[in-house]
């Protein structure tokens, strides 16, 4: 047995209103830290620059792996720098598909650009072929990696919706 109440709409209205604007914000902030900030982009593009610039000039063996193990280890920090830095956690479930597709998606447009490239400059000697290898594949992921981050978060944004309304259909 349940006692029916009028409700008033306007009332109902803000506070719709009053609830969903911090779900908004927590989105925004989503979105804002996505991508660990200007800083982190630019330290990894030039990170990358030089790793595949240097791997480029046709190193010995050991340069090659003291490349690696540089490349690894300087990536690794920026990593930690980055988490330590970042207001926003989010529960390990609240991490869509869209997030590893678009990781995936912009490691396969570098990866083909290095490709492609390596290609493409085999007639220059192996200092210039590999600035221009580097060149293209930073100015690839830099161009792809902002789209990228506003899918993977629009996913967050439109998946918190849906909740919402099962939410209130029971």
């Amino acid at each position: 047995m349940s006692v029916s109440m009028p409700v008033d709409a306007e009332q109902a209205w803000k506070d719709l209103q009053r609830i969903r604007v911090p779900q908004e914000r927590v989105y925004d902030e989503f979105e804002r830290s996505a991508s660990g900030g200007r800083g982190m982009t630019y330290g990894t593009a030039a990170l990358m620059w030089v790793f595949l610039a240097g791997v480029g000039m046709d190193p010995p063996q050991w340069g090659v792996g003291l490349f690696v193990a540089s490349y690894v280890g300087l990536l690794g920090v920026l990593i930690v720098m980055s988490s330590r830095r970042s207001r926003m956690q989010l529960h390990h479930t609240r991490c869509p598909g869209r997030m590893w597709a678009a990781f995936g998606g912009t490691a396969v447009l570098v990866g083909g650009t290095i490709v492609l490239s390596a290609h493409l400059t085999e007639p220059l000697d192996p200092v210039h072929a590999g600035l221009v290898q580097a060149t293209a594949a930073v100015a690839v992921y830099l161009l792809s990696l902002g789209p990228a981050n506003r899918w993977a978060a629009d996913s967050v944004r439109s998946g918190g919706e849906p909740a919402a309304d099962q939410g209130a259909g029971r």
